[in-house]
């Protein structure tokens, strides 16, 4: 059996501002979230991602208000991630409206946290975040935006977090990442050959010719954030180049 693909544009969030940069760095405004969210519900978007990549304690009111404004207008599944680091911070998102959280550094400080809110809200609650870099001939974990470096290896990382209870994997490259040179193939392909749950393709799309390959090396989701923002993309845009590659959307 086949399943549709899913689209998802990821809104990067700081201070209450939509913002995109390359690699992680020199992060410009790219807009107002809750306006960008509602413009890829009606473009056909299947989720929406948010990221609140400041995530400090004082910008933590803002990211809530966001998603509670988002959520009141958009009414396909929401993912915030971004500075989770308990099971009551994922009860506060839902609360607000997200229907899904994305956990990273806060996991990989302490494993632990996947099963606790595995074990509270589900599976289908949780994503593992994994910013992910190559290293010789291995891929491994980057945390804190992908400035920080760790010796943890992401194969072995992403298959003790679905042990652990995550629903999805979204897996973004910091080599691919705002490049716009397209996905990295090799390192879905690595994911999907040791995942029982979705993978989310993340990190290097540039062109609607980067999305079909993505899915074809594995990835049951393609996520992308400044080729829509930048107006270069719309979600239409990328199903349409698909179906015509054969990929059935939703």
């Amino acid at each position: 059996m086949s399943v549709a693909i899913r689209v998802i544009p990821c809104l990067d969030v700081a201070a209450g501002r939509v913002v995109k940069g390359v690699n992680f760095l020199n992060l410009r405004d790219a807009g107002d979230p809750v306006e960008l969210a509602r413009r890829y519900y009606e473009q056909g978007a299947d989720e929406i991602t948010f990221l609140d990549v400041t995530a400090t304690v004082d910008e933590r009111t803002t990211m809530y208000d966001v998603v509670r404004a988002t959520a009141e207008q958009v009414f396909i599944p929401l993912t915030v991630g971004g500075g989770v680091r308990s099971a009551d911070d994922v009860a506060r998102l839902q609360a607000n409206g997200a229907d899904k959280v994305g956990v990273n550094s806060a996991a990989i400080a302490r494993p632990e946290l996947l099963d606790e809110i595995a074990d509270r809200f589900g599976a289908q609650a949780l994503v593992l975040s994994l910013d992910v870099k190559r290293r010789g001939a291995t891929w491994i974990v980057t945390t804190h935006g992908g400035r920080t470096q760790t010796d943890i290896d992401a194969l072995e990382w992403a298959r003790e977090a679905i042990n652990r209870g995550v629903g999805e994997l979204l897996v973004n490259s910091i080599d691919a990442d705002g490049t716009k040179a397209g996905f990295d193939l090799q390192l879905i392909a690595a994911m999907r050959g040791l995942s029982s749950v979705p993978v989310i393709a993340s990190g290097g799309a540039g062109a609607v010719e980067h999305f079909a390959p993505a899915v074809a090396a594995g990835a049951d989701a393609v996520l992308a954030a400044s080729v829509f923002h930048n107006g270069e993309l719309t979600v239409s845009d990328v199903k349409r180049s698909l179906k015509a590659a054969g990929v059935m959307t939703r």
